[in-house]
């Protein structure tokens, strides 16, 4: 067979793999990477033999791989919206500062004393497992929907530690083969890469963006031009920085992606979908090849000190460095848990290594044993448990929220959305339109495209997990099947419909759902605003910061409390204005004992007070 034929019969398997992982790890939910690093070692030389990466040669191994982690940056950066970054900014900040020092200096120590290595070597393992990488972290986050301000934490994380292990690890390398006496070459080696990232980044970022929003790029193929020339901002970033100075590309990549994901761009729904697929395609193809690469030989010459060195990782440095790094934050003690446990390593850590192991094995065998193997086990026992087990940490924990289904989005859909994430709720909508799904999801809101009607698409937003579904579409008849599949079928606790017409209101009560007459509604309406102005024109004002909030007591510390000793505990701004016990409901005064169970309604001044007295109540 020719070299041509070999080459093209390797490429075809590398991609057939990468599919078939992906529909097995959809299938199983679990991080794809994990099937893609078994199916690289099993076709590797290894095992079966059936590919061998070094039919594409040292450098162009080196080009397809350094292109490959540049677009999977780009693509990662492009979501890590301002408004994302926010949702977690203290938690994320400390991360990427904290985090990945105690990252480095705890797992450069395990390796140091374990294995007996140099320094420089030591502080360069240390240096990639820094990344913890979207590429793993992602498909987590898509199957366990734990709370925005977690998934935002760990994605933006990802992303910014995946350029600073990248870069960091490259500074190190020339100071391992070097041999500088001084740690100042790292220093300025990593500063360098970082400084020219940026410039070019932002440069072809930002030029990239102007272009788009200024230029008509053909009205016909408008939203195909628009996806080609982003995917080429990527590439051009990426080898801009790269031939200014080595291994700057990724910080450039990353830069101008997250300047184009921040800018106002036509075409950006569409635009993040086919990014997507090719990260997806570029993912699969370079970690089985990459894994095609490893040596078992490699993994059993590090023995029982292998498992040292990763137990050490997993189970003490990334606790120890969440913990520190999120002190003061507002995740809870259970939410820093699961992101103590959640430190899966990705595509960058594992490219990496692989290609420094190349250059140092013939001089430093040694070091690129420990380098390479203690890299990969680290990611086979994170991508394995971490990624597998997930799910299940998650539930231990207890902190997937419950969350409301809205069916509808339309204007009172959208305003429902808006004002439950407001309190700090999960929100999730379901509408079949295509062009509301578009618009919704450019509003920031979560949305699922589908027909609320079919019980499998209320599971995928998942209604099994929802506390309140509202169906608020104008069409009473899917209202009442929606009432319906959420009562019977999952079994939800608070079910709400909107009757437009009001001679369906009971066929709706029949289903035992609280039940809002929109004729009803309205007439309430300008009753409230006759006979209650202020607290009308309270409620109704889009610009309000408060609200009025009902909330079982569940916090023991409040429990047979007086309502006076309570409301020195709600933060300020905050009243107790009504207590529901057993179905009934009074005013109390300021000597009324509470008891748990108690559903007490607070009137707010902020939302933030308001999320301070939920969670107080409840005990979180």
């Amino acid at each position: 067979m020719s070299g041509a034929a070999s080459l093209i019969g390797v490429v075809v398997l590398v991609v057939s793999l990468g599919v078939a992982a992906q529909l097995v790890a959809d299938w199983l939910q679990i991080p794809s990477v994990a099937f893609l690093l078994v199916a690289g070692v099993f076709v590797g030389p290894q095992a079966f033999g059936l590919v061998d990466p070094a039919i594409f040669g040292q450098t162009g191994l080196q080009a397809i791989v350094g292109l490959s982690v540049g677009i999977i940056v780009f693509e990662g950066a492009f979501h890590l919206t301002v408004e994302r970054i926010r949702e977690a900014s203290r938690e994320a900040l400390g991360l990427v500062t904290i985090g990945a020092f105690v990252s480095l200096v705890g797992t450069a120590v395990a390796v140091k004393v374990v294995f007996g290595t140099t320094w420089p070597v030591a502080v360069l393992v240390g240096s990639l497992l820094i990344a913890t990488g979207p590429t793993v972290i992602t498909p987590i986050m898509q199957v366990v929907p734990v709370r925005e301000r977690v998934a935002a934490a760990l994605e933006t994380e990802g992303i910014i530690n995946d350029v600073t292990a990248a870069i960091l690890a490259v500074a190190t390398f020339e100071f391992v083969i070097a041999s500088q006496s001084s740690p100042v070459v790292v220093v300025e080696a990593f500063v360098a890469r970082l400084v020219v990232g940026h410039i070019v980044g932002v440069a072809v970022g930002g030029g990239i963006a102007l272009l788009l929003q200024r230029q008509n790029l053909s009205a016909d193929n408008a939203t195909q031009n628009a996806r080609v020339v982003v995917l080429t901002a990527a590439l051009l970033a990426y080898a801009l920085g790269s031939m200014w100075l080595s291994e700057a590309g990724i910080a450039a990549a990353a830069v101008a992606g997250i300047v184009l994901g921040n800018a106002d761009l036509p075409h950006e729904e569409e635009i993040a979908e086919f990014k997507g697929g090719i990260t997806l395609f570029v993912l699969s193809f370079v970690f089985i090849v990459l894994a095609a690469q490893l040596s078992l030989g490699d993994l059993r010459a590090l023995g029982i000190g292998g498992l040292v060195v990763v137990i050490v990782v997993v189970a003490l440095v990334r606790p120890l460095g969440v913990f520190l790094s999120t002190l003061g934050g507002r995740l809870t003690v259970r939410e820093r848990m699961f992101v103590g446990a959640m430190g899966p390593r990705g595509i960058v850590p594992a490219s990496v290594a692989t290609l420094f192991a190349i250059e140092l094995r013939p001089d430093n065998p040694e070091a690129a044993t420990v380098l390479v193997g203690t890299v990969f086990l680290v990611i086979f026992a994170t991508v394995m448990f971490q990624g597998g087990l997930a799910r299940h940490f998650a539930q231990a924990l207890d902190i997937l929220p419950m969350q409301t289904l809205i069916v509808g989005a339309g204007r009172v859909g959208r305003e429902l959305a808006t004002r439950y994430e407001s309190r700090g709720e999960e929100v999730v909508l379901i509408d079949k339109a295509v062009d509301t799904v578009e618009r919704v999801r450019a509003d920031g809101h979560r949305v699922v495209h589908g027909d609320a009607t079919n019980a499998n698409v209320l599971e995928e937003a998942g209604a099994d997990r929802a506390s309140v579904v509202v169906a608020a579409t104008a069409d009473d008849d899917v209202n009442l099947l929606v009432a319906q599949l959420a009562t019977t079928r999952f079994d939800v606790d608070t079910v709400v419909a909107r009757a437009n017409q009001p001679n369906n209101v009971e066929a709706f009560e029949d289903l035992d759902v609280e039940t809002i007459s929109a004729g009803f509604a309205v007439a309430d309406a300008i009753d409230d605003a006759v006979e209650r102005p202020a607290l009308a024109h309270w409620l109704s004002d889009s610009g309000r910061t408060g609200d009025v909030l009902e909330v079982e007591l569940s916090n023991d510390s409040l429990v047979d409390r007086t309502v006076e000793e309570t409301a020195k505990k709600l933060p300020d701004g905050c009243l107790v204005a009504m207590v529901s016990r057993n179905g009934t409901d009074r005013v109390p005064d300021s000597d009324f004992r509470l008891a748990s169970g108690d559903h007490l309604t607070l009137v707010c001044e902020t939302n933030e007070a308001m999320r301070d007295a939920r969670r107080l109540c409840q005990g979180g």
